[in-house]
């Protein structure tokens, strides 16, 4: 390896692995929200319930969440020890590997390990693909750049939900789904044998520089209200997309059932291809709108379409998928915001690490946020449009915290973006 400036056939080479890194990762995200019930009704035998698979669906993804959250601290540290590609290998590997796993699971329980193991690698991607891309494009903006990587992830929910519309999940053939999980690994093994290191990475790992700010820096007088500000605004497009958004396809396995088994995979097609087209649109919308007011309308109009999912129209109804499509390009615009400007919320030397905290602690709320709602789930005895309705509040609460945001932007941030 070498510290010079890759060529344009790296560069490409390396965006292209990074990409497919990421659509892969959406894989693993889109895996089960289509298949859990199929999966605990296997698993669980004549002691299943929709009650229960409802509320088992909530532990897995509390599961994958968790993971991710711990994923993206340990992974994506390891990035800065050494090296941005071969931390997104060993990403790819664990998420893949331990989703293959899965098709051998025979208690829920196992099955529950390893949807923690699979957020690892999940949770590892994003921030060394990201990086990586990045470093080696220096002259991409960063609204762009984040648009492509954004779109792969939501592209690769997209991918599986038209594989399990051909090839169906259902009680009797879920175990297919996980092998299909396993493929990605020899990405990882490519990606770790073939693909080239982040020059810019290579330049610094020998410059002897000052160690990183603690986090307790940011807790200091001057920084903690905006460090607290930053969490929640994090962890609201977070938690509202797994406690709330991702109820709808288990919502429309139950309603379709064995009538319509390919209405699931539909209805996460539908949405995934609005949330492709938001997350590669939403950096340079909320860049166009300003900080308070993209956020504001994005909060606002993602509130009113999630209610109107689970209020207004039901699965197998004209206006589901329509309302499904829209809400998952409303719901992701959030994810470009976070890019652009949840960076900017922190001095230079903190950036980020505070940016690092505040989303990961996004992570961390959505698993709780997620087992909460599963609680909540079994409380209302199963009742998918109330429980999605309930939790669709949370989105409501970023029109009241987006007025602790600064207004204007300062000569250092606008330099930055």
């Amino acid at each position: 390896m070498t510290s010079q400036p890759l060529s344009r056939s790296a560069r490409v080479f390396v965006l292209v692995s990074a990409s497919l890194g990421l659509v892969f990762d959406g894989v693993e995200l889109g895996l089960m929200p289509v298949a859990s019930l199929s999966v605990s009704k296997s698993l669980l035998g004549e002691a299943f319930t929709p009650t229960l698979g409802g509320d088992w669906f909530a532990r897995f993804t509390a599961a994958l969440m968790l993971g991710a959250a711990v994923g993206g601290i340990l992974l994506g540290n390891l990035g800065d020890r050494i090296g941005r590609s071969r931390a997104m290998g060993v990403s790819i590997l664990f998420y893949s590997i331990f989703a293959m796993m899965g098709a051998w699971a025979r208690t829920q329980e196992e099955m529950l390990v390893l949807r923690f193991m699979v957020g690892l690698g999940v949770g590892g991607v994003w921030p060394n693909g990201m990086a990586l891309v990045a470093e080696c494009w220096s002259s991409a903006s960063r609204p762009l750049v984040t648009g492509v990587m954004s779109a792969g992830l939501n592209a690769g929910i997209l991918l599986l939900s038209q594989v399990v519309r051909i090839w169906t999940v259902s009680p009797d053939s879920w175990r297919w789904l996980f092998y299909l999980g396993g493929l990605p690994a020899l990405l990882g093994i490519l990606v770790l044998v073939a693909l080239p290191e982040s020059p810019t990475w290579l330049a610094n790992r020998n410059t002897t520089k000052q160690p990183p700010p603690p986090i307790r820096e940011l807790f200091r007088p001057e920084l903690i209200r905006m460090t607290f500000v930053a969490i929640i605004i994090a962890s609201i497009p977070l938690v509202g997309a797994w406690s709330a958004s991702k109820w709808m396809i288990p919502w429309a396995d139950k309603v379709a059932g064995t009538a319509s088994p390919g209405y699931k995979a539909a209805t996460q097609g539908w949405w995934a291809l609005g949330a492709t087209l938001g997350s590669f649109s939403g950096a340079q919308l909320s860049r166009w709108m300003g900080r308070r007011t993209s956020y504001l309308l994005i909060s606002f109009f993602t509130t009113i379409l999630t209610l109107t999912m689970f209020q207004w129209t039901a699965p197998l109804q004209p206006s589901f998928h329509p309302v499904v499509f829209a809400q998952g390009f409303v719901a992701t615009l959030f994810f470009g915001w976070l890019a652009v400007f949840l960076p900017q919320m922190f001095p230079t030397r903190v950036r980020a690490t505070g940016s690092g905290l505040a989303y990961n602690s996004g992570r961390f709320a959505t698993a709780a946020g997620v087992l909460l709602a599963g609680l909540l789930f079994a409380t209302l005895g199963g009742d998918y449009s109330r429980v999605g309705s309930l939790c669709s509040m949370i989105y409501a609460v970023g029109m009241l915290v987006v007025w602790l945001l600064p207004q204007t932007e300062t000569k250092e941030e606008q330099a930055d973006v």
